[in-house]
């Protein structure tokens, strides 16, 4: 009257194998779950009780006891349902044990016994033990990204009972079609002039520089940043499948084959902090995670509480972000490339019917953004609108390839170099891997003692540097780029 049944429950972004034990014994009729069950996983009672029924199952009137032994944090969900509901069956002896050995079961029941689609089919199936993982047909292609060949579709728990029986065969993941990458990349050729602007988006996607850019209504600052997936490196497999867990994660539509153009988000500035740094209960990924390699665009920056923009310090530097709770503490990548834009002050019509803000007013819109987080900034600029020629020009302005194309290649001289982008050079081997001629150490050391530049935002203007000498094809970092990478980090009060 017992029955040990593999499945497996997400923790953000990665999924954790349990063992969901299921006993059947004397005492009066009740459904019991223990093993630190989430408010979700004790609904399941309910769920697994119907859906049985609906499937022609009777139900064992006796006292039912699910345990589901794992990792100390919370766990279960509703994606423990599927395998609740076949240990009941093994446990009755409705089923043959030896039909489940070596075979992992997670997914939703709706009471009519059908089996429904839930958040971290990819993770759950990666992470799930056995040689056979049985899942939603409607999450098939999506756990066939984490468990590949191993993972098999089924439409309902009427559907699992036969084939467990051997009345039945496992169905073809074929008769499943999956989501394909619809999204579209948007050309840099489509901004009409703005050249400083793409200089300067040319170098944050070559070093994986964060960038700041400041100007009125209508200049291309949305724009500009919509386009800039379009000029960065492709994924590589492995990153690729990454973005594709943590969309899984979040119950996004994740496509049959993993894109290999990176991310863009843009969350709205009302969002809440947990919405964008991730959290809730249980713990799913933010907005920073789905940017996970890739970009993270907020529009109209002032806006953002200033204790969101703060709260993104700590992933900025170290790539991931971790969420504490009482009994637990989740660890989710962030590893992205972060694009500000904002109004130069709050009424933004400086250029349409002049400005009515005093300088005082100016300066407190700005101190939105705290310093600590504008050092981190490696790209500020400011944009105007551009000329009238420029708009109605009939010459066509660079493509996205012709950018993307430097940008590769500058990028693949900084991986050969030292192994990651410019802008992760370790304080330790600046001097090794961007070493400076004397008229370029003179600059820097000047503004360090007018007090221009930080510790931090020294280092920092040096990888610039690095940068756009690899765009230009330059073996060493000379004082023109220097000069040109603190001509890209302006101060929020230069015009």
């Amino acid at each position: 009257m017992y029955a040990a049944i593999n499945s497996s429950t997400l923790h953000g972004v990665f999924g954790a194998p349990i063992t969901v034990e299921v006993h059947i014994g004397h005492g009066l009729p009740g459904f019991a779950v223990v093993g630190q069950p989430d408010e979700a996983c004790r609904e399941s009672r309910d769920r697994v009780r119907a859906a049985l029924l609906c499937s022609g199952v009777e139900w064992p009137n006796r006292r039912i006891t699910v345990n589901l032994a794992g990792p100390a944090e919370k766990r279960g969900g509703s994606t423990a349902d599927l395998a609740i509901a076949v240990g009941v069956l093994v446990a009755n002896g409705d089923v043959p044990a030896e039909a489940v050995d070596g075979t992992a079961f997670f997914g939703e029941l709706g009471l009519d016994g059908s089996l429904r689609p839930s958040a971290g089919a990819a993770p759950l199936a990666f992470s799930a033990s056995g040689s056979r993982v049985v899942v939603p047909a409607a999450s098939i292609h999506e756990a066939m990204l984490g468990a590949g060949r191993r993972a098999v579709p089924a439409a309902s728990l009427r559907e699992v009972i036969a084939v467990l029986k051997g009345e039945e065969q496992w169905s073809s993941a074929a008769q499943h079609p999956g989501p394909e990458d619809a999204r579209a990349v948007l050309d840099l050729a489509d901004v009409r002039g703005q050249h400083q602007a793409k200089f300067a988006l040319e170098v944050a996607a070559a070093g994986q520089h964060h960038a700041l850019m400041i100007g009125p209504p209508g200049v291309g600052k949305s724009m500009l940043a919509k386009r800039l997936p379009g000029i960065l490196p492709a994924l590589n497999e492995e990153a690729a499948f990454e973005v594709s867990m943590v969309r899984s994660a979040a119950g996004l539509p994740t496509p049959v084959a993993p894109g290999r153009v990176p991310p863009f988000r843009a969350p709205h500035h009302t969002s809440s902090t947990v919405s964008v740094v991730g959290g809730g209960s249980p713990v799913r990924p933010g907005e920073v995670s789905l940017a996970h390699h890739g970009v993270l665009f907020l529009d109209e920056m002032g806006e953002f509480a200033p204790t969101l923009l703060d709260a993104l310090r700590q992933p900025l530097e170290e790539g991931t972000i971790r969420i504490a709770r009482a009994r637990s503490s989740v660890e989710l990548p962030a590893r992205f490339l972060l694009v500000g834009a904002s109004n130069p002050c709050p009424c933004a019509n400086e250029q349409v019917t002049g400005c009515g803000c005093t300088p005082q007013m100016r300066r407190r819109y700005l101190r939105r953004f705290s310093g600590p987080l504008l050092d981190r900034f490696d790209v500020r600029m400011w944009l105007t609108r551009p000329r009238t020629e420029a708009v109605l020009s009939a010459v066509p302005e660079e493509p996205s390839a012709t950018v993307a194309a430097r940008v590769a290649s500058a990028r693949d001289t900084a991986m050969r170099r030292q192994g990651c982008p410019n802008s992760l050079i370790a304080p330790s081997a600046i001097d090794e891997v961007a070493p400076l001629d004397a008229p370029a150490r003179a600059v820097l050391e000047a503004g360090l003692r007018r007090g221009d530049l930080t510790a931090r935002g020294y280092h920092r203007v040096r990888r610039v540097a690095r940068t756009i000498a690899d765009l230009r094809g330059d073996a060493s970092v000379g004082e023109e780029h220097v000069r040109a990478a603190l001509g890209l980090r302006r101060e929020l009060g230069d015009r």
